[in-house]
């Protein structure tokens, strides 16, 4: 058939929704999933960065020799060996 692009649609309105399917996939897949920019530490509660915000306390150095930022409301458990 003279005119057929190989199956796109030929109304203005199918191809504008196309267009937009595409730069949503696009956007998509370009944006990164939530909290993955920095690897967990102390116990999954922490997060390794190379400064801790000021509502976080430093607890320990990661893998990376980055700082394990850990919330001020965290407390580490106490160990076995205290009295009580």
């Amino acid at each position: 058939m003279p005119g057929s692009f190989g199956g796109l649609p030929r109304s203005p309105v199918a191809m504008t929704q196309l267009l937009l399917l595409i730069v949503a996939l696009l956007v998509l897949g370009h944006v990164p999933p939530g909290r993955s920019e920095f690897k967990r530490c102390w116990k999954g509660q922490g997060a390794c960065r190379t400064y801790c915000t000021r509502h976080e306390t430093y607890m320990h150095m990661c893998p990376d020799a980055s700082l394990c930022c850990v919330a001020y409301g965290i407390r580490p458990l106490p160990s076995k060996t205290e009295s009580v």
